[in-house]
């Protein structure tokens, strides 16, 4: 991987392409090597920029107060590119909304799988998922931690393991480690969500959610069509939560013309 050093450690980040530029950002489980399946048909139009967010992958965790949007702009001026589109998955969703708000004229087009929303009303059942992390973690039982994330993020609420295609739990298991393990020292010293109006975002947008998602995030992205303005909503009825893994193809079939536009 190439390094983009800064005061606070440094990101790590892995180029595929050539062509105007796009950028991947992973979800909060996972890290660069989410998108390995949706890169290659992506790279035969586009510069294809992955990084890992600061304390996941190979990024070094935070030895101070940092913003996730301050970091992508960071890494964009180091690689030169003035404009771009984002693609964003779950919290890494998140971190391309904040990004388009705080820096607009950066933007090309937003596309955002399963984001996560501000100050969300979580149902009992999510609630149910962040009690038994938070009890596995207060026990040190690090293995425990790692599967309840699985189930929830990977499998999801709608189907049995059997239904999850083979290997992809392997694929993930040492990311959701790394992000537990640098999970106190991330949340400790990032600056959180930025707040701004959805409904000004100024670029087109594509919402996406797998309908085998926990509910929760089948309605945050209802949410997220309607009150951006830009936005067209799509369902990909064969994944959950992390759609990039469950049905890479499906989502270069969309995020190819989309991209395009």
């Amino acid at each position: 991987m190439l390094i983009c050093p800064d005061d606070l450690g440094h990101l790590s980040y892995v180029l595929a392409g050539d062509g105007p530029p796009v950028v991947l950002v992973h979800a909060g489980v996972a890290d660069h090597r989410m998108w390995d399946a949706v890169v290659p048909a992506l790279a035969e139009r586009h510069t294809v920029i992955r990084y890992d967010l600061r304390g996941f992958g190979e990024s070094a965790p935070p030895s101070g107060p940092f913003s996730e949007a301050d970091d992508l702009r960071r890494l964009l001026d180091h690689l030169g590119h003035e404009r771009v589109r984002l693609v964003g998955a779950s919290w890494g969703g998140r971190v391309a909304l904040d990004f388009t708000l705080t820096y607009p004229d950066r933007v090309h087009s937003l596309a955002l799988l399963a984001p996560p929303w501000r100050g969300y009303d979580w149902s009992a059942d999510m609630v149910a998922y962040d009690e038994a992390e938070t009890a596995a973690l207060d026990a040190h039982d690090l293995d425990t931690a790692v599967q309840v994330n699985l189930d929830m993020w990977l499998r999801g609420p709608a189907r049995e393991w059997d239904d999850v295609a083979a290997g992809l739990a392997d694929q993930l298991r040492g990311s959701v480690r790394t992000s537990l393990v640098n999970q106190d020292i991330v949340g400790e010293h990032s600056r959180g969500p930025v707040h701004g109006d959805l409904a000004a975002i100024p670029v087109p947008t594509l919402v996406g959610i797998g309908k085998l998602d926990v509910p929760d995030f089948q309605d945050i992205a209802r949410r997220y069509a309607t009150e951006i303005t830009e936005a067209t909503l799509v369902e990909f009825p064969a994944a959950a939560h992390l759609i990039a893994l469950d049905t890479p193809i499906e989502l270069t079939a969309v995020l190819g013309p989309f991209l395009a536009s």
